[in-house]
């Protein structure tokens, strides 16, 4: 294959947040053009966005069934290679199972699916059909995260007995669902976002960053959930403590009612020799703390030596590589991955190195534990996954 690939869209018309920033990370590395697409569930927005993007009138379509249905019978040389779904969480998994049947590859906002089950499902169809999905959990796209997993990973750090994960947002601090805010709307209804509010959504980008970044997983974990706002129906609030299948332990809180912050994502993680600090509003610094010694700053494009983050860094050192970029990594080594199997090539581990369908079980079943445990009026600890 010596072209760009062709992406198909459902969801990302001009009325959406996340579908701008999907675009943009999709064709920042010039390996992806944007061939077709149902842009919205009203096909006049649909059809309206489809003309602003400069698709072809015949390329925008009213239903995603429909567009599957259309693209699957074009010639290989003219249909879309893969369709990125950037929809709320209840147009997840009917999408991306019907994209998987006809034979398309798939991009998928996180979380996974809309229940646990949905996502085993989508599992098993991954495995059928042998195509290349993505997840799009940001955060571990970011270059100084991949050299922090990468040093973990060589053990520099030891092994790994705390981990202390945050993300404060402040947005959701009043009901901002009842303005007609179609962003506070869908993700604080149970009907559209699923079982979880602030879990769900952050939650379990905090509980992602955890196992990428130190390869292991939870095992167990013991939680609590707000609602703060009220006549809320979904958590705003919540902190879980974890237990790792290491031994390690850990802290996780996600809320969306501290006033002020801003997207404040933040990991600590400490082993016996040494200890690393991350966070996304400073996300070209990665602190490195050792027992006796100086702490080290380490910076993006300049004293990150790993292979990793080197595959995952654009520009020199001091020019800031942020949000977009790091989203943008996920397409381009998912890209990568499709175009090397397509050659009947391997695929390197740089390429491999984007979250994919077994992040998205782990991320539902953090949602399923953490319900679990959340709202027991007993502390206690609760099997991850049961």
């Amino acid at each position: 294959m010596h072209r760009k690939l062709r992406m198909g869209m459902v969801g990302g018309g001009t009325d959406a947040f996340i579908g701008a920033v999907h675009r943009l990370a999709a064709l920042m590395d010039n390996q992806i053009e944007l061939v077709c697409g149902c842009f919205s569930i009203n096909p006049e927005i649909s059809k309206s966005s489809g003309k602003l993007y400069f698709i072809p009138e015949n390329r925008v379509y009213e239903t995603y069934q429909e567009m599957f249905e259309k693209e699957s019978k074009l010639p290989d040389g003219d249909r879309m290679d893969f369709v990125s779904i950037v929809t709320p969480n209840f147009v997840h998994f009917d999408p991306a199972m019907m994209a998987l049947d006809k034979g398309f590859n798939v991009v998928l906002d996180k979380p996974m699916t809309f229940t646990l089950n949905e996502a085993i499902k989508l599992k098993e169809k991954i495995a059928e059909t042998g195509l290349t999905f993505a997840l799009t959990h940001t955060y571990s796209g970011y270059p100084a995260v991949k050299h922090g997993k990468q040093m973990i990973a060589d053990g520099k750090l030891g092994k790994i007995r705390k981990v202390f994960v945050e993300y404060p947002q402040g947005w959701l601090s009043s009901k901002l669902e009842d303005t007609g805010n179609p962003q506070a709307s869908w993700r604080t209804d149970p009907k559209r976002s699923g079982k979880a509010g602030c879990m769900g959504d952050i939650g379990t980008h905090a509980h992602h960053l955890v196992e990428y970044m130190t390869g292991l997983k939870v095992t167990e974990l013991c939680a609590e959930l707000n609602i703060f706002v009220p006549n809320r129906l979904l958590d705003d609030d919540g902190a879980a403590l974890l237990r790792f299948d290491n031994g390690a332990k850990g802290v996780l809180m996600a809320t969306q009612i501290a006033a002020g912050e801003e997207n404040a994502i933040r990991i600590r993680i400490y082993g016996d020799k040494g200890g690393l600090d991350w966070e996304q509003m400073e996300p070209n610094t990665l602190r490195v703390k050792w027992l006796g010694q100086p702490m080290q700053v380490l910076r993006v494009g300049t004293s990150l030596d790993s292979a990793i983050a080197a595959h995952n860094t654009r520009v020199p050192g001091g020019h800031p590589e942020g949000y977009l970029e790091a989203f943008a990594n996920i397409y381009r080594n998912f890209s990568l991955t499709v175009r090397a199997k397509a050659n009947g090539e391997t695929p390197t581990p740089e390429m491999l190195d984007f979250p994919g369908v077994e992040d998205g079980i782990r991320g539902m079943q953090f949602i399923d534990t953490v319900v679990k445990a959340g709202y027991d009026d007993e502390m206690k600890w609760v099997k991850f996954g049961e």
